[in-house]
């Protein structure tokens, strides 16, 4: 990104007019809101726990559905200490990822 003093090198002059200082003081504002919003971006961990809920959400659905067709159709249980650990895994895996202490 270039600089004010880059942009106006060749036209100084116009940097001492009223509606370039507004636009100076316009962008240098834009600039913190992208840097905020960057390191909020990169660091914000609740976007990581919605995320890592909602696959969670998504998987006890999952699991759900295959108990109420095995026991309309009669089938064998699904194995659910293998699901749970699993599960556990991946918890335990993301929120390693995304440094997230439990």
């Amino acid at each position: 990104m270039k600089s004010v003093r880059e942009i106006f090198k060749s036209k100084e002059y116009l940097l001492d007019e009223p509606e370039v200082e507004k636009l100076i003081e316009y962008c240098e504002e834009l600039q913190d809101e992208i840097v905020e919003f960057k390191f909020q971006k990169n660091d914000n961990k609740e976007l990581a726990m919605l995320d890592m809920l909602k696959e969670v959400i998504k998987g006890c659905s999952a699991i759900e559905k295959e108990q109420m067709e095995c026991e309309r159709f009669g089938y064998e249980a699904p194995n659910y200490e293998a699901m749970i650990s699993n599960l556990k895994n991946y918890i335990y895996s993301r929120c390693r990822d995304e440094k997230i202490w439990l």
